[in-house]
């Protein structure tokens, strides 16, 4: 993976072509293998179902891992803030769907000379919409610019969360949206629902998303009744996509967690329709404390987030099955997976899956990848995160 060392960590840069060892804990690794084959199997389903990949960079918030997705087939990029979409911009990503509304001003403004600067380079930005106040809002921002945006509008299929109800309203906002300014153009519907995605059953999320599928279907016929039909449907993530594929309704798929995988992913039953992917982002971290119950690790929720849950303890061959508890801003807890069993020693090196993948990223400035695998591995790169906070 060609990539560029952020000069601010001139320590990470002395890391390259040095074996797993020399990384100091804590810290987040890639696998670049296992992300690699993840990505393959994605673009392979993905084609098999003929359906156009739109991987979320709200999950590693980098350039270069989007750059490394463009490569493998994916479309463009989905971001939730604009803050993600500029720094994908200035990181040589040209197709951009921020799958958010908003109402400032000021970001408005951001977003049409984002517009405009992908246009003057062959690119196009989108945006999702909810409301008439958002549509009126963002086609006085493009009054600034020559450049045409993209919108999708947002009906909410289930999540409750944003989205108009499906039917009439999502008419309402395509009809605004085919009459307000030539800047900005009618491009579909948005449609993601974030809630089936952590359901644990198969069964569980197909019946959900049969309801989902239902609303969409409901307002997709609306709109083609009022000589509106949708352009394309996007939405679906890693928990889902295969049954959104299977529905026939999507056109495109905006996975994102597929890459990294965590553990509340791996939590869940495995749909035989999608591929399997395996975990590929890890926090390394360092035994520091032990007595014959537990011992602790350096790595605590500074390193990784917990919203989803505590991190998996990934053994490699000859370790020790460990369960791990909540030990603070800086420790973890680990114990024994079964009574009796083996702890490790003082000094000794622990993977951690973390529970929920996008905010672990956004905890650092950098994911130190590596190939060849945790256990003999050396590492590849140091990637910086580009578009690091919540702006």
């Amino acid at each position: 993976m060609n990539a560029s060392v952020d000069p601010v960590a001139p320590r990470l840069r002395a890391l390259i072509g040095q074996g797993l060892d020399a990384i100091d804990t804590p810290a987040l690794v890639v696998d670049l293998d296992a992300a690699n084959r993840n990505l393959q199997r994605m673009v392979e389903f993905a084609t098999r179902y003929r359906l156009r990949l739109r991987p979320h960079a709200k999950m590693h918030k980098s350039a270069q891992f989007a750059r490394l997705q463009l490569q493998a087939g994916a479309v463009g990029l989905c971001v939730q803030t604009v803050g993600e979409a500029e720094a994908l911009a200035a990181g040589g990503i040209n197709d951009i769907f921020i799958t958010n509304e908003l109402l400032a001003v000021g970001k408005l403004r951001r977003v049409a000379a984002l517009a405009h600067q992908l246009a003057t380079r062959g690119g196009q930005l989108a945006i999702a919409v909810d409301s008439s106040e958002g549509i009126q809002r963002l086609a006085q921002a493009m009054r600034l610019t020559r450049a045409v945006i993209d919108v999708f509008v947002e009906i909410d299929i289930g999540q409750g969360r944003c989205g108009v109800p499906p039917g009439d309203a999502a008419v309402a906002l395509a009809r605004q949206l085919s009459d307000a300014s030539s800047s900005l153009r009618y491009a579909g519907l948005q449609a993601y629902h974030g809630g089936v995605q952590h359901l644990r059953g198969v069964a569980e999320r197909r019946q959900a998303l049969a309801a989902a599928a239902e609303r969409l279907r409901t307002t997709c016929a609306a709109l083609a009744a009022a000589g509106l039909a949708p352009p394309l449907v996007s939405g679906a993530g890693t928990g889902s996509f295969g049954i959104e594929a299977a529905s026939g309704l999507w056109g495109e798929i905006q996975p994102g967690s597929f890459l990294f995988m965590d553990a509340d992913y791996l939590r869940n039953e495995r749909d035989p329709a999608q591929p399997q992917f395996e975990p590929a982002l890890f926090v390394k971290a360092q035994v520091i404390s032990a007595n014959a119950e537990r011992v602790v690790c350096d790595a605590g929720h500074k390193s990784h987030a917990i919203d989803s849950g505590l991190p998996l303890v990934h053994a490699l061959p000859g370790q020790p099955a460990l369960h791990c508890a909540n030990g603070g801003d800086e420790h973890g807890i680990l114990r024994p997976a079964a009574p009796g069993g083996a702890l490790p020693a003082l000094g000794d090196t622990l993977w951690l899956i973390p529970g929920h993948c996008d905010p672990t990223v956004n905890l650092h400035d950098h994911l130190i990848v590596v190939r060849g695998g945790l256990a003999a591995g050396s590492v590849d790169t140091v990637v910086p995160v580009d578009a690091r906070g919540a702006w």
